[in-house]
């Protein structure tokens, strides 16, 4: 399923995954959020329900550009930088290209839709 992230006025697009967590992700777009900084290598932003985490394996190691679900704080969080691995993290898809927008300090208002 391809995404659309209008960031600043910068159009990209994602392939999400064929899981739950992706479809559930999806049925909650169009989406507007505040994407804020976290740990110098993921832009998060809280969602307005948790997703199902059904069938979605206990973590995984997240590489740059992959948009991501944190099911213990139940945040979106896209990864600008590779990071270790990480329990409760769920992929959710990976952005085609641009991740460098995501490397901007402070927050960034974007807009999700299919």
């Amino acid at each position: 399923m391809r995404l659309y992230l209008d960031i600043e006025g910068i159009t990209l697009t994602a392939t999400l995954d064929d899981s739950d967590s992706a479809r559930d992700f999806a049925s909650l777009l169009p989406l507007e959020l505040t994407l804020e900084d976290f740990a110098a290598t993921e832009k998060i932003s809280d969602l307005p329900r948790r997703l199902s985490t059904e069938g979605a394996p206990a973590g995984i190691t997240p590489r740059a550009g992959d948009l991501t679900y944190y099911a213990p704080w139940g945040n979106l969080a896209l990864f600008h930088k590779d990071f270790k691995h990480a329990s409760g993290l769920v992929k959710l898809g990976a952005l085609d290209g641009g991740v460098e927008v995501l490397r901007r300090s402070g927050p960034l208002q974007a807009t999700f839709h299919l």
